[in-house]
């Protein structure tokens, strides 16, 4: 049913993306993890009616407690068993209770935050400084870095690029991605990206223009797709350092920090919320509206720009005195 599930269901009728089948298989691995580990369940005897709604619940909190996952992913985990356990029963009417049983464990409920963590400018410029363009490593984290803000693209995307997807041209050169749902979106590029792709290709692919992955490492000989585990700790290390010399530089860099940080100063350019959520993939604009709501210096100058001389709020205020005020002082105590 697993194997079915992942390799012929989700990808052959669903049409579902790669990093979606990804996403279910890891969460039926870290269910097969936890029945291990916590019941002694080796993987022989794993089977449908060994997994009670009380397995799943003590997964779930297992996600949270030992592997200190998010409420967001604690929730997706679940959604992922119960999507394939309503895949199994469809195939096999004896499942449907175990189906009807994980459906009433709920969703757990997470607090609505506008928070979007992003850097400024001279932070951006503190972290270009960190790789060593001596070594060919470092020339691979700079670029995948310029890549990264540049299109605001996730880190995925990023890395599923393959070097035919960077189009140059000297009126257009633009990136081809590739988002969530499969959804294709053609990104514009600066022509510093286009310098340091063109200097890339040389060094790391001959300067052929091939469908091979633009990003890789070399295993056992052989190129491999660079995972998404390596990106995050070159930039973890990188931001380390950035910060010792530049306070503006956020604790704990991650990836997803230069796509809100390119999303942040393109709102703050001027690009309206509409393009900038075409440009990002969103499917909806609301989701683009979290920089809107997050970028407190733009109010502040709105703000500041609208209220009038005029307004009290922008005038110097009498303050009165209230200790020689007896009156004042019975009003504070609620006397009066």
């Amino acid at each position: 049913m697993v194997r079915d599930f992942l390799t012929v269901y989700l990808p052959k009728q669903k049409a579902s993306s790669a990093n979606t089948i990804k996403a279910y298989r890891e969460s039926l691995n870290l269910l097969l993890e936890y029945l291990k580990e916590e019941e002694n369940l080796p993987l022989m005897e794993v089977s449908f009616d060994r997994i009670s709604r009380k397995t799943v619940e003590g997964y779930l909190d297992w996600l949270e407690e030992t592997r200190k996952c998010s409420i967001p992913t604690r929730n997706h985990r679940l959604s992922s068993i119960r999507s394939f356990y309503k895949y199994a029963g469809n195939r096999d009417m004896s499942i449907i209770a175990y189906t009807i049983e994980f459906e009433m464990i709920p969703i757990k409920k997470t607090e609505k935050t506008q928070q979007v963590k992003f850097f400024e400018e001279d932070a951006l410029k503190a972290i270009l400084a960190q790789p060593d363009t001596s070594a060919r490593k470092g020339i691979r984290d700079l670029f995948f870095m310029i890549l990264m803000y540049d299109t605001a693209g996730r880190n995925q995307e990023i890395l599923n690029l393959k070097i035919s997807d960077i189009r140059v041209s000297t009126k257009d050169s633009h990136a081809v991605l590739s988002g969530k749902g499969n959804k294709i979106r053609i990104v514009p590029l600066m022509q510093r990206t286009i310098d340091h792709f063109n200097n890339y290709i040389r060094l790391f692919h001959d300067g052929k223009v091939t469908d091979e992955f633009l990003f890789y490492v070399i295993q056992k000989g052989k190129r491999q797709a660079m995972s998404a585990d390596n990106v995050g700790k070159f930039m973890k290390r990188y931001g380390k350092t950035a910060r010792d010399q530049c306070n503006k530089v956020p604790e704990g860099l991650h990836p997803h920090m230069f796509r809100h940080s390119r999303s942040m100063h393109l709102y703050r350019g001027g690009m309206p919320l509409a393009l900038l959520s075409e440009w990002l993939g969103h499917a909806q604009l609301e989701t683009t509206k979290i920089y809107a709501n997050a970028d407190t210096q733009m109010k502040r100058e709105a703000i500041e720009k609208a209220t009038s001389s005029l307004n009290p709020l922008t005038q110097e205020q009498k303050v009165t005195s209230w200790q020689n005020d007896e009156e004042l002082i019975k009003r504070l105590y609620g006397l009066l």
